[in-house]
């Protein structure tokens, strides 16, 4: 994908990376959540939840509206190419599905940055906990839609869902977790 072999390897990730990095990384903010922020295992478990479902939604839109955004001119094609277009070139690469550590590892302290100014330093390590799992939850599956079969009927629908997206229609069907959000918004084709 680069010219320079030692470049490339920084876009390559085996899919354990993701839980290595942030089971504990979302551990540490529930946790730190009661001890220093004050709030007891019940908060901060609608916290939690609350992280959970927001990953969801920025997962679609941030699917819907970054990654198949392409902005203008040569320098917006490389652009799109490198943030989304090659999982689209080669969906079964195995290690291209799961965003590389120093991508995903800024956007860790991004959006805990964001939910700090936003709810403050009591509620914010709860809420960007759920997040992150969200976040874990979201990359395996698309690691798993796109290298096993599903053994349930919801992940046969997911995975149908998602190989349509990338063989058929790129603007319908956003969401890789889940669906729900493509029935919202009217991108879930009848």
């Amino acid at each position: 994908m680069f010219e320079s072999d030692f470049i490339d390897l920084f876009s390559r990730t085996h899919p354990m990376i993701v839980p290595l990095l942030f089971v504990p990384g979302a551990a540490f903010g529930f946790v730190r959540n009661m001890t220093h922020g004050g709030q007891g295992f019940g908060v901060t478990l609608a916290l939690f939840v609350g992280g959970f479902v927001a990953w969801t939604l920025a997962e679609y839109w941030l699917h819907r509206l970054f990654f198949h955004w392409t902005p203008p001119g040569r320098w917006g094609e490389r652009m799109h190419f490198l943030v989304h277009g090659v999982h689209h070139t080669w969906p079964r690469d195995k290690y291209r599905l799961v965003m590389p550590p120093a991508v995903s590892i800024s956007l860790y302290f991004i959006f805990l940055g964001i939910f700090w100014v936003t709810l403050g330093p009591h509620y914010a390590w709860g809420f960007h906990s759920g997040f992150v799992v969200g976040y874990m939850f979201y990359d395996l599956t698309h690691y798993y839609l796109h290298h096993f079969s599903p053994k349930t009927e919801y992940g046969r629908r997911l995975k149908k869902n998602h190989m349509l997206h990338h063989f058929k229609d790129h603007s319908k069907r956003y969401g890789v977790s889940n669906m729900l959000w493509d029935r919202v918004f009217g991108t879930a084709p009848r």
